[in-house]
């Protein structure tokens, strides 16, 4: 195997990159327990698949906490504003230590009333939204998490303007011996995470993913997709479905959404005011929470098990975000040389051992 074959498939140890994160976000001001639980949940967005959301992401949030355009010591409050609602202000403070919070005031209240929904204001970019679905389902509970994005990649269906985020949404639904239904979708084709990682890697784009404003012609040069509009999935419902949620996880929450959104990689400057909202469930709230999961069970076997199209199997959301989490925890994840070069660069400018290193000291 040549060099450059076996930088391609090197994989880094877990703990490696957990550790990297973490020691990358205490140099940047975060108190230690902080720093571990936005490493803790980056690397859950790695494990479970979501490439562009994860590590990959370690150098634009350090370039923000060292600018100070997000706060590394927020002080983040929680507001319960009935007995089965809240809103959570963020200031500013990074996105995963504010929707943690979010999903476990959530998860308090739905012990309380059976369900709850919070809000977030002046929060930031938080990875992965199944991650923070999933959170629910430790407390036997279904999640929902739903946010505003960072930057407006995307136009209303038949506009020309990019006035909407890929606003994701995701889902969790707790299984009882089967692997739990968790469905995280951007609401346009592709999320824009996937762009960047295509640009990184200079990998074309597909055909059906991005358009020249102007023109309406398909975008596939990845160096040219900084100018280009992202569409939506499934057309005006995927559209409409953004803007749903631009308004449910922004403007409800006194939150940016549409003209007022902060583009977050063109502006690193300024604060986003970002939006999210989660809800939690209680299932034993409707039936014995045994029967429910063995009920979900039961239909995922049957669903697995029905007829597919030549050359086709079945897919289950969650069932490949489960694979992927036991191979990457048991061989490391397969990061790309091009993102080991970011973050080499990055370890020498925060004065951090690069994972590199961290690999070997692992091995020996």
């Amino acid at each position: 195997m040549n060099v450059q074959a076996a930088a391609k498939t090197a994989r880094i140890p877990v703990a490696a990159v957990t550790a990297f994160i973490a020691d990358a976000m205490v140099k940047c001001g975060l108190p230690d327990a902080d720093a571990a639980k936005v490493a803790e949940l980056m690397l859950e967005a790695d494990l479970s698949g979501a490439d562009a959301h994860g590590v990959f992401r370690l150098p634009q949030y350090v370039h923000r906490l060292k600018i100070a355009s997000t706060k590394a010591q927020p002080n983040i409050t929680v507001n319960r504003t009935a007995p089965a609602t809240a809103l959570v202000d963020g200031d500013n403070g990074m996105g995963h230590l504010v929707v943690s919070r979010a999903m476990e005031t959530a998860i308090e209240l739905a012990r309380e009333t059976g369900v709850a929904w919070v809000g977030m204001r002046m929060s930031n970019h938080a990875g992965a939204a199944g991650v923070y679905a999933s959170l629910a389902l430790k407390a036997d509970m279904i999640g929902i998490y739903a946010a505003v994005a960072n930057a407006n990649h995307m136009p209303l269906a038949g506009g020309a303007e990019p006035l909407l985020g890929t606003n994701p949404i995701a889902v969790a639904i707790p299984a009882g011996k089967e692997a739990p239904l968790v469905l995280d979708i951007a609401t346009s084709i592709v999320s824009y995470g996937t762009i960047k990682n295509h640009r990184l890697q200079n990998k074309p784009l597909q055909g059906d993913w991005m358009v020249d404003p102007k023109t309406g012609a398909a975008v596939t040069d990845p160096q040219k997709s900084t100018g280009a509009l992202l569409l939506p999935m499934a057309g005006y419902k995927g559209a409409g479905l953004a803007l749903m949620i631009g308004l449910l996880a922004g403007t409800l929450n006194g939150a940016l959404f549409g003209r007022d959104c902060v583009d977050f990689n063109a502006e690193p400057g300024k604060v986003t005011n970002t939006g999210q909202f989660v809800v939690a469930l209680d299932p034993a709230r409707f039936q014995k929470l045994d029967t429910f999961k063995s009920e979900v069970d039961r239909h995922i076997r049957e669903l697995r098990a029905s007829k597919t199209l030549p050359g086709h199997a079945v897919r289950l959301p969650g069932e490949e975000r489960a694979r992927r989490r036991a191979d990457r925890l048991n061989n490391g994840l397969a990061l790309p040389p091009e993102l080991l070069a970011q973050l080499d660069k990055l370890a020498a400018e925060l004065n951090i051992a690069p994972l590199r290193e961290r690999r070997a000291d692992l091995q020996r």
